[in-house]
């Protein structure tokens, strides 16, 4: 299972949209080298870049919605800590192992590409629309 960036991920932030493009390029990455359950190595340095590319993404957002006054902010940065567990987890789980495992490979499918596709779709379509409506009075 491997994931696009389609029009309903769209949060018309463009900054924001980048980004996400980006974390789905390489959550497919990720999974791609799953496939060769052998190559750790290349799992370890793909998790690592997405470890680090989440780190950065979650700031940018985390960054704009204080600047805009979101009053979701702190139930949105707890969502945010909810996928770095779980990227933290997947780390534990591949140093213990000998390269990615079919259980490591649905743990990305389902609590890194399903919960950020989620997240996408919800709180962060809901950050740009609260952005939106904030910057153009008029149109409300």
């Amino acid at each position: 299972m491997y994931a696009e960036f389609t029009d309903d991920l769209i949060t018309k932030n463009e900054m924001i949209d980048s980004q996400h493009r980006e974390l789905i390029s390489k959550i497919n990455d990720l999974l791609i080298s799953c496939e060769n359950k052998s190559d750790k190595e290349g799992a370890v340095k793909m998790l690592g870049y997405l470890s680090d590319y989440t780190d950065f993404h979650f700031g940018a957002e985390e960054k704009l919605q204080l600047s805009i006054g979101y009053p979701g902010y702190e139930e949105h940065k707890a969502k945010h800590a909810e996928l770095k567990k779980s990227v933290q987890e997947l780390k534990d789980m591949l140093a213990a192992s000998n390269g990615p495992t079919a259980e490591f490979e649905e743990k990305v499918k389902t609590e890194v590409l399903e919960w950020l596709l989620y997240h996408i779709k919800g709180f962060d379509r809901s950050v740009a629309e609260y952005k939106f409506m904030r910057d153009n009075p008029d149109m409300l």
